[in-house]
């Protein structure tokens, strides 16, 4: 099949026109600020904008290509079939490397156009600076697919049929879980040209913090989304139970998510009390370098991951001169600016602005643990060194125990006043919550055999973070004073960020109450199962009823049938895939409340099959508290001081003359 000809010359056309859209974005707009050329400095408004246009259209074209099948464009033709249902020809445009590039361009224009429109509370100058930085990040971006990887590159003869896409991205997580990460990734970038535009003109004021955490904020929202939804998929599609591997790829996401609630964090401080400027600056910059780094992973060849795209070393190249322009470029600006930038109001060491310094503290340590994780395997690699593997134990050892105090900050925190703060008096107020939470943890160890140490510790503290969040809405709503009633028109009221802030802490505490009982509570069974034969497991009693084959609309599958008392069947499968030939396995899931029943069926071993039948309590709680702490971002997004700008001071009207 073939597309109309010229769509693909045409989104090739709009990628070149929008490199060019960059480089005046990037380099007039910039000039014009230094110089106060008016003009100039608009240009970068209507240049972000056109630029995200020319890329959307170019998005488009790619789109029309893989819906019609067009096996002549060569990204069409690797990454496509046309018996692929409609869905996965769509999501399939961002599941390889030149589409996901295309992606990440499109996603990036759309922030710049938004500050170019949305942005109009900024100063010109700063705004102009802003789109500036933005546009060569786009220089960059646009760059790598038009020298490198380009979509669009054509076959000729166009073959009858494409390779198809790899069956295990043919799932419908795929059309939600890149996006929403990209746009977490990306919208890190305006941060960093938020950063960047800062140290060019040599001040943050408090209004800069005022300005650039709602763009942060989004970023942090989407790319919780984003991850909280690439661990679900690997938990019902990779059929092996877990939710969290600590594989190189999944780190490269979570890094920048630590790096980027720092910054959320820390620029409360900037603009609550005109310090933490330089910190703030700097954390902005890491935050984008990781997200960077991110992509030097997927995209280099240094990894072999499912998330991996591609692996021709002249991209991985490219991706890291560009990093290290990018990273080295703002850190040298940081270098000669930052020493200017003097703090502005003080505080004492027991105080909300101590609690946030200390949160800081504690999420940049574990970030840098993370990526000390991640690349310590790679560089040992690259040096000739044996080949070693950093898995679940290391970061056992060491991620975990800073997650400890980190909670015990942010459940104090919020209960501190600015500037100087009471500790004795705050843990006062919380010391039913600090018994309960115990006690609870030393019954789970008590009441359950053999409990893991870490798991019960984990109990505790998500106990204490939730009970504290209780504790914090109830005074802001005053609830003793004024009851039900009156604490719930409070509740109304109360600021949209404050809100947010207590969803996202509670969604905090969920999943580390999910992430303790899955982990150290599961039980399983592994095993072969012939027909007939009953396995009982966490109180459910399963028996295996055969296999039968059934088809797919493009694979076969070997279909399992467990009937569960009380429940009924269960229908685990393993999927046969020609196009590209491959084996994948698609898990019977229960879920409920208090945990999931997982069943998955293997291949024929002897007289029976292999089955892996697990019971992961209170798993789904995972998930549902990463989607709560999304939801507290949107939410504290919506507060109307997060769209209003800084104050512009009008000039007193002249008097005017008597008659």
């Amino acid at each position: 099949m073939s597309g109309s000809p010229g769509i693909a010359e045409f989104g090739h056309f709009a990628l070149i026109l929008a490199f060019c859209v960059a480089l005046v974005q990037g380099i007039v707009p910039l000039a014009g600020a230094a110089r106060g050329h008016v003009p100039s400095i608009r240009l970068g408004d209507h240049a972000a904008v056109l630029q995200f246009l020319l890329v959307a259209a170019a998005f488009a074209a790619l789109v029309h290509a893989y819906v019609t099948s067009d096996f002549s464009v060569l990204n069409v033709f690797e990454n496509s079939h046309s018996k692929k249902p409609m869905l996965y020809k769509v999501t399939g445009v961002w599941g390889n490397h030149e589409g996901s590039l295309l992606l990440w361009a499109l996603m990036l224009t759309m922030f710049g156009a938004m500050v170019a429109v949305f942005g109009r509370n900024l100063p010109e100058t700063f705004r102009a600076r802003v789109l500036s930085v933005q546009g060569l990040v786009g220089v960059g971006f646009i760059a790598f697919m038009l020298f490198t990887s380009n979509p669009f590159a054509r076959i000729d003869p166009a073959p009858l049929e494409g390779n198809g896409l790899n069956p295990i991205l043919q799932d419908p997580g795929l059309a939600f879980h890149p996006p929403f990460l990209y746009a977490g990734y990306v919208g890190i970038s305006i941060a960093f040209s938020f950063a960047v535009a800062a140290l060019i003109e040599g001040r943050v004021p408090p209004s800069w913090a005022r300005w650039v955490r709602p763009w942060t904020l989004a970023a942090w929202a989407m790319l919780t989304i984003g991850i909280t939804g690439g661990s679900y998929w690997a938990y019902y599609e990779l059929g092996w139970g877990g939710f969290w591997f600590w594989d190189p790829v999944e780190n490269a996401s979570l890094m920048p998510w630590l790096a980027a609630t720092a910054l959320l964090h820390s620029a409360i401080v900037v603009e609550k009390r005109d310090t933490l400027k330089s910190w703030t600056i700097l954390l902005a910059i890491i935050a984008f370098s990781l997200s960077l780094l991110g992509t030097f992973l997927v995209r280099s060849g240094v990894l072999t991951s499912v998330h991996a795209f591609a692996s021709d070393p002249t991209r991985g190249f490219f991706i890291l001169i560009f990093l290290l322009a990018v990273t080295g470029g703002a850190l040298a600006l940081y270098a000669v600016r930052a020493p200017a930038l003097k703090p502005g109001g003080m505080f004492q060491t027991v105080s909300r602005e101590g609690a946030l310094v200390l949160n800081n503290l504690l999420l940049a340590t574990a970030t840098a643990t993370v990526l000390l994780g991640t690349l310590y395997p790679l560089i040992l690699d690259a040096l000739g060194g044996a080949k070693v593997s950093v898995g679940p134990p290391y970061y056992n050892s060491t991620f975990m125990p800073l997650m400890v105090p980190l909670m015990v900050a942010l459940a104090i925190g919020p209960l501190l006043p600015w500037k100087r703060g009471d500790l004795l008096g705050v843990l006062g107020r919380l010391k039913f919550i600090a018994l309960a939470s115990a006690v609870g943890g030393l019954l789970v160890f008590w009441l359950t055999v053999d409990a893991p140490l870490l798991p019960v510790l984990a109990f505790i503290v998500a106990f204490f973070l939730a009970g504290s969040v209780v504790v914090e809405v109830l005074e802001r709503v005053q609830f003793r004073k004024r009851g039900v009633p009156g604490a719930l028109r409070r509740l109304v009221a109360l600021p949209r960020g404050a809100v947010g802030m207590s969803l996202a802490h509670m969604g905090l505490a969920v999943s580390i109450f999910g992430i303790a009982a899955a982990s150290g509570f599961a039980e399983e069974h592994l095993g072969i199962m012939k027909e007939g034969d009953t396995v009982e497991i966490a109180g459910w009693s399963l028996t295996f009823e055969g296999v039968e084959d059934v088809p797919g609309p493009n694979y076969t599958a070997t279909r399992g049938r467990f009937e569960v008392a009380g429940l009924g069947p269960m229908f685990p499968e393993t999927r046969r895939f020609e196009s590209p030939p491959m084996e994948t396995t698609e898990a019977a899931i229960h879920p409920t409340i208090l945990g999931d029943l997982y069943v998955v069926v293997g291949e024929k071993t002897g007289p029976g099959h292999a089955v892996r039948i697990y019971w992961k309590p209170f798993v789904m709680w995972i998930w549902a508290g990463g989607l709560m702490m999304a939801a507290g971002g949107f939410f504290s997004l919506s507060d109307r001081r997060l769209r209003v700008g800084a104050p512009v001071r009008r000039a007193a009207p002249r008097p005017q003359a008597a008659e």
